[in-house]
């Protein structure tokens, strides 16, 4: 078998280190939101805050008469100390199997869908500063909403703090599979069990149950972890 040393590890956050957030804390924070211009949200609308592009909040914000770049800035900062609320509260628990990153030899980043402040306070929180030699999350502007995954503008911005292109990408979604093929990174999917029935739109490189399997990967022992083309897709 050949040998297959990546430089580095970048890692999602939501549903890979740390548990995603519970949908109910995220739609009260949209409500919030809404309540902050004056507006009665249907349940429609509040969902469609959660998963936008910028066109979708332009046109909400223009049903409402309110300012775009306003409506998304306060939607983004509730959210986050929302969430940041929750992780104190014992919402957002890190995953057991965390503790693979001890065993990681190459340097580490993270890069998130989720905004820079609440990535910020989860890698406080939970002590992980030391681990991770970069960390992106997403700013609160509507050029944010752009440059999420799986657009590979994060990505390619912690490869260059972490100077190589030879990095694996850790995920948990199809947007993170798509955007390590938009950044030309092998990628690890990780399958949790909120992904048990998932497909994906791509064949990630790697397919694993545990973070505890990274290490055999880096070691460059992953044969066993390459999904079947078939089954991925």
């Amino acid at each position: 078998m050949s040998e297959r040393v990546y430089d580095a590890v970048v890692f999602d956050n939501d549903g890979v280190l740390v548990e995603r957030t519970e949908r109910a804390v995220l739609h009260g924070a949209i409500r919030e939101t809404y309540d902050e211009f004056g507006v009665s949200p249907s349940d429609e609308e509040v969902e469609s805050l959660l998963g936008v592009t910028r066109d979708s909040v332009a046109e909400l914000a223009a049903a409402h008469d309110v300012d775009p770049d306003d409506l998304w800035y306060r939607r983004d900062m509730l959210t986050s100390r929302a969430q940041c609320d929750s992780i104190e509260n014992g919402g957002k628990p890190l995953y057991e199997d965390v503790s693979a990153l001890d065993e990681l030899v190459p340097d580490l980043g993270v890069v998130s869908n989720n905004q820079q402040r609440t990535i910020d306070f989860i890698l406080d929180h939970y002590d992980l500063h030391p681990y991770f030699e970069t960390h992106y999350g997403r700013e609160p502007t509507l050029a944010g909403i752009d440059r999420k995954k799986p657009n590979g503008y994060y990505i390619e911005r912690a490869l260059t703090d972490l100077d190589t292109r030879n990095a694996l990408y850790v995920g948990d979604s199809g947007v993170d599979v798509l955007a390590a093929h938009e950044v030309g990174l092998d990628c690890a999917f990780i399958r949790r069990p909120h992904r048990t029935n998932y497909e994906l739109p791509a064949a990630p490189t790697y397919e694993i149950r545990s973070l505890e399997d990274l290490p055999v990967i880096c070691r460059g022992d992953g044969e066993a972890f390459r999904p079947d083309m078939e089954s991925a897709t």
